[in-house]
């Protein structure tokens, strides 16, 4: 059973967010609240999640202020965020939020289709992540525990490593049709980007895979980053 994503909603007015759960609902993700970017930040500290969508003006600690600490801990920095804002400003208002570390700037009154298509992209990338970091949690298990019982143990290493390339074959098929999915759409830059690191991670974890099969020279190979 796949687990499902989590959505940080941060806005400092209930009817806004009450809003933003009716429009996120048809998607069937964990929608989690936060009122102020205090409390988006301490959600941060114990939950993953795959998209934040952060008003920009709240009493007190701001939006801008709120993705400028999210961006600055290593924990969080590569979560997504998407800007609301209820006022126009102009270019340099939105100069400004595409700085602190936004993807998207949404200007209310939003359309929920869009908004609902955009949040969708980065629940399934977060979703294509998370399968690739299974993958290499296996991959890393069988590194660690091979080379022990003679035949029986190339019997398991090789029916395990089967079992992983298939594994690893689905997600890489559905990568692909997203990522060719966003390039027909015409999708944000935050959005491309995000695609195109999911693509390497599993280029990077293909190559691990391939050099340990059967016949392949060079030992053990390091595996892919999982930031």
């Amino acid at each position: 059973m796949v687990q499902k994503a989590k959505i940080l909603l941060v806005d400092d007015r209930p009817e806004n967010l009450l809003a933003l759960e009716a429009i996120l609902s048809a998607l069937d993700q964990t929608l989690v609240r936060a009122s102020s970017g205090e409390e988006a930040l301490k959600a941060l500290l114990t939950d993953d999640f795959a998209v934040i969508l952060l008003d920009v003006q709240m009493p007190g600690m701001d939006g801008f202020e709120t993705a400028a600490h999210i961006k600055r801990r290593e924990r969080t920095r590569d979560i997504p965020i998407i800007f609301l804002t209820a006022i126009n400003h102009g270019p340099h208002h939105t100069f400004r939020g595409y700085a602190a570390g936004a993807v998207d700037y949404i200007s209310k009154p939003f359309d929920p289709w869009v908004l609902r298509a955009k949040v969708s992209v980065f629940v399934e990338l977060y979703t294509k992540n998370c399968q690739l970091r299974e993958q290499a949690a296996l991959l890393r298990l069988q590194l660690e525990g091979g080379g022990s019982n003679g035949v029986d143990a190339g019997k398991e290493t090789a029916g395990l490593l089967a079992e992983l390339s298939a594994r690893l074959a689905a997600v890489e098929e559905q990568a692909e049709a997203l990522t060719k999915q966003l390039g027909e759409d015409s999708a944000d830059a935050g959005v491309v980007a995000t695609a195109a690191h999911l693509e390497r991670r599993l280029t990077g974890l293909r190559r691990a895979l391939d050099a340990l099969e059967p016949g392949s020279a060079g030992g053990a190979p390091a595996l892919p980053s999982q930031n």
